[in-house]
């Protein structure tokens, strides 16, 4: 949309809005614009500023959203791994093995994590074992 201040052959000048510079044009042409004083059909646009406006255009916005929300879900998979850290005993590699222990010693409740190729991860479902896997997010990423 703009704005244009328009002005009749009579010296009246009134605003109006037009969804392009075309459509003022394209209006005017054909006499359908009218001062709203004296109905005059002589219509031009009167010497404007400019609108400045420091407020993002749509595709801006959009990127500053999704930014935003992934900054969001990216502080909440920080806080997910530093609860883990915090709680969970690392056992690196030696997951496959040490969950398996955990699995079938029923009175080991101990909370584990660490890291499993995708091979083992398939072995440990067929075993009827369930993992999460977390993305693991940098803390200075």
């Amino acid at each position: 949309m703009i704005k244009y201040i328009l002005k009749c052959h009579n010296d009246h000048e009134f605003e109006s809005w037009f969804s392009n510079s075309e459509e003022f044009e394209n209006l005017n042409k054909k006499k359908l614009l009218e001062c709203i004083y004296c109905s005059s059909k002589k219509i031009s646009k009167s010497i404007m500023s400019p609108m400045i406006s420091n407020s993002l255009n749509k595709d801006e916005k959009i990127i500053e959203t999704i930014k935003k929300d992934f900054k969001n879900e990216k502080n909440k998979l920080i806080k997910l791994r530093e609860y883990i850290e915090n709680n969970f005993d690392f056992v690196g590699k030696d997951f496959s093995k040490k969950v398996r222990e955990v699995y079938y010693d029923k009175k080991n409740k101990k909370a584990i994590y660490g890291t499993v190729s995708p091979q083992e991860k398939k072995e440990l479902a067929e075993e009827g074992i369930d993992l999460l896997s977390i993305p693991w997010i940098e803390k200075d990423n």
